[in-house]
């Protein structure tokens, strides 16, 4: 099993399949960004490989992220090598959800069981202007198909940037009286590339909750006092979906935090918000042996810190978020 120095059983890994992204987000990446050659990321067998080193590590929970998981060569395929790896019990993808109206049933009879789509808007100007190059209503099929396609429950994460969609939390809010999704509000985070702007322009929870209770004409907006993963739990009156808040930076959940992230060049990272990293890749390439790799997880699990340091100013410049994969 996979501790680490704080008594934390580390079981979830987030891989990111792919830098690359069909969108250029203002939160995320500069709209010039320069992606990895291929040759540079994971191969099939080398994500394959690393998944069966993990679950023998006692890993059972995977998230595929990116840059944009869809966008990658043979992702159905891909997918359906990880789900039936033994060991895998839970596998799930965050999606900008540009391409899944064409792949989500795809992905469903290959083994996904959920995603999350990335939706900060449902006004076609905005997020046009949010993302740059994408178009609503290819999010919107997106949506509908993976529901169709049984990839669920379906999850709406909505990052809440001041003055380009903060004014639409409570439309993003409504969405769960007639839909059985959760939309989560997610709280900016500071990266390399767009660290100004993204500390600039935050928007913190009791902001989005007061807003949505004045438009939404709902007094007393129902907290749950639960948590799904990093979410907190709120529920409108006689709404079937719900809604959470992941607040990384104003309420950080580092203390329960059970997860490790591999990038799509094939590092081990401990924290998100960190930027120490394991290389795994290129002791694989140059032959190391299983045992070997082992260690290396290990020890790198071990040294996890325990939190991120964004409260003394300590802000993570060695990789973008699309470079890390969420």
């Amino acid at each position: 099993m996979a501790n680490d120095r704080f008594g934390r059983l580390i079981h979830y890994l987030r891989i990111s399949l792919t830098d690359h992204c069909n969108l250029r987000c203002v939160y995320c990446m500069p709209e010039d960004m320069t992606f990895r050659p291929n040759a540079d990321l994971m191969q099939d067998d080398e994500i394959l490989l690393f998944v069966k080193l993990f679950t023998e590590l006692g890993f059972d929970k995977f998230r595929l992220t990116g840059g944009e998981p869809t966008v990658r060569a043979n992702i159905v395929e891909l997918v359906h090598g990880i789900a039936h790896t033994p060991g895998v019990e839970s596998l799930s993808m965050t999606t900008n959800g540009v391409l899944l109206g064409k792949i989500a049933q795809p992905l469903k009879d290959a083994g996904l069981q959920r995603v999350n789509v990335s939706l900060d808007t449902l006004d076609p100007v905005r997020f046009n202007r949010l993302t740059r190059w994408g178009k609503l209503e290819q999010v919107l099929e997106g949506i509908h198909a993976a529901e169709s396609a049984g990839l669920t429950p379906i999850k709406i994460n909505v990052v809440v940037v001041r003055g380009y969609n903060d004014m639409d939390v409570a439309e993003m809010a409504r969405l769960t009286y007639e839909n059985n999704w959760q939309v989560r509000f997610i709280e900016m985070m500071p990266f390399a590339g767009q660290t100004s702007f993204q500390k600039q322009q935050i928007v913190r929870d009791e902001e989005i909750l007061e807003r949505i209770s004045k438009e939404l004409q709902v007094p007393n907006i129902q907290n749950h006092g639960i948590l799904d993963g990093e979410a907190r739990i709120y529920r409108l009156p006689d709404a079937i979906g719900s809604l959470g808040f992941i607040s990384s930076v104003t309420l950080p959940f580092c203390a329960s935090c059970t997860r490790a992230r591999l990038t799509s060049d094939g590092k081990l990272r401990l924290c998100l918000l960190k930027e120490k990293e394991v290389d795994l890749l290129t002791p694989l390439r140059a032959g190391a042996s299983m045992e070997d790799l082992r260690t290396l997880i290990l020890d790198g699990v071990w040294q996890k810190p325990w939190g991120h340091d964004l409260a003394k100013g300590d802000v993570a410049l060695n990789r973008t978020m699309s470079q890390i994969g969420g």
